[in-house]
């Protein structure tokens, strides 16, 4: 190494900037995440840094000389003229006082990494200003990797060492902590129970250690999303980073299932429309035994699982035994293949109302009205409808869409085999039949505010569903 990484200590100590424009501000937001009170150096200060000093975080020093940077704890210089930051770095020096010299790194005593902050944890990154770009990739996968709330964890842990000290054995510790971090207590506080993984840290230490008995586990429903596995949510990379057993079906990327934990069991469940694999009472029954025996169990479905996604039976189930459940939304295949089109699902003065619907339901009603809702200024994101295309196009042209009216029927959103067919409501059947389209197409069919049908104009009707 040619740098070693060290934490410094800010509490009751000053950091020095010198400059008052953009470059000073970005280093004043990076330290301004600590306890350091800053003192800012230039004549004039722009904004965001004047703002600083107004609320009494920062103090403002308007000639620079040796002494600002006096007892400092380090200093960072970008005034923008290189000149003026070779004379504050040597009068920095001059206080020995170790300095940043923005853009020279032949005048930097030390350097800035990339930062994970969950604090009190906090991750640096650095490649001795090699690679700032692959520092960054680096900095992105711990985001995610690391639950949001874990800074919260570790505060909690250290206001009850004292506590643990006097109440747990020596021997015991190791244990208890492992239980606190690892264990049932951690994965409970970062599922967003705080309060109750607080109250069985608390319990367990007035027990004298761990529990010795596994408690109930728990089931996340969580949203894969489109496809492509970094549209997934940060929460839901964690809950696949802590699952015993994942059930996923045929729809999930198996590049999803990449980011889940190495020995953590995958159980396909099938799912095709239609025909499925697994029954849903019998998918229902499997992820709450596995729960029931203490599992971390996460029912992994495409898209959000609040769509389309049978989430209702799983979530009964799960409540009907006790067994905590939470619901990890993910992007619907529509906002994806919105994103893939290039343009909105709502369009001032064109469509300011959303529908998703689709037109294939269950075996008590298989074919759902899913075009009641479909009018001028209306944008309707059909699901699961390929087999029904004709009966859909029939039925909106009858309720007055124009033959002629754009469709847009995106395949695959968001993953390799992505694509997309343009065609019209009057041709929809017979050009998914010619791109062989059967399966994982989202339909979207706009309908314009005021589209002209023979020599009327047909505004936005109100409906009213029962």
């Amino acid at each position: 190494m040619k740098a070693f990484p060290m934490f410094i200590r800010t509490s009751g100590r000053r950091v020095t900037i010198v400059g008052g424009g953009e470059q000073a501000a970005q280093k004043a937001r990076l330290i301004g995440k600590t306890d350091a009170k800053l003192v800012l150096v230039a004549q004039d200060l722009e904004d965001e840094l004047q703002g600083l000093v107004q609320s009494g975080r920062a103090e403002h020093v308007k000639v620079l000389s040796s002494a600002v940077f006096e007892d400092a704890a380090f200093a960072f210089v970008g005034t923008g003229c290189p000149g003026f930051d070779a004379a504050a770095h040597a009068l920095a020096k001059a206080a020995r006082c170790p300095v940043n010299v923005v853009d020279q790194p032949d005048l930097c005593d030390l350097t800035t990494p990339a930062i994970v902050d969950r604090d009190p944890i906090v991750v640096a990154i650095g490649s001795e200003g090699t690679a700032p770009v692959l520092t960054r990739d680096i900095k992105t996968k711990l985001e995610a990797l690391l639950p949001q709330n874990l800074g919260g964890l570790a505060a909690l842990a250290g206001n009850l060492r004292p506590r643990v000290t006097q109440k747990i054995a020596r021997h015991k510790r190791r244990a208890f902590w492992a239980w606190v971090f690892k264990g049932a207590a951690g994965a409970t506080w970062t599922r967003g129970a705080q309060r109750e993984a607080a109250r069985l840290i608390k319990e367990a230490i007035a027990d004298g250690g761990a529990p010795k008995e596994r408690e109930i586990g728990h089931i996340a429903l969580v949203g894969a999303g489109p496809g492509a596995r970094d549209l997934m949510t940060l929460r839901a990379v964690e809950r696949l980073q802590e699952a015993d057993v994942i059930f996923y079906d045929r729809l999930v990327d198996p590049e999803v299932l990449e980011l889940a934990r190495r020995d953590a069991e995958r159980v396909f469940v099938g799912k095709v429309v239609g025909a499925h694999a697994w029954p849903q009472e019998k998918i229902s029954e499997m992820i709450v035994a596995e729960a029931r025996k203490g599992r971390s169990v996460v029912r992994l479905k495409s898209g959000d699982p609040a769509i389309f996604g049978r989430a209702t039976e799983e979530i009964r189930a799960a409540k009907a035994t006790g067994i905590p459940v939470e619901m990890v939304p993910g992007v619907t295949a529509a906002s994806a293949a919105a994103a893939f089109l290039g343009r909105s699902l709502t369009e001032r003065g064109v469509a300011d109302t959303f529908v998703i619907a689709t037109g294939t339901g269950c075996a008590d009603h298989p074919r759902p009205e899913c075009t009641r809702l479909a009018g001028p200024g209306t944008t309707t994101a059909l699901y699961m409808s390929v087999g029904q295309a004709s009966r859909i196009a029939a039925d909106m042209m009858q309720q007055g869409l124009p033959s002629h009216s754009r469709v847009d029927v995106c395949v695959d959103v968001s993953k390799k085999t992505e694509r997309h067919i343009q065609t019209t409501i009057g041709q929809l059947a017979e050009a998914l039949h010619t791109h062989d389209v059967t399966s994982c197409a989202i339909i979207l069919v706009t309908w314009p505010r005021d589209t002209v049908v023979g020599d009327q104009v047909h505004r936005r009707r109100s409906l009213v569903c029962a």
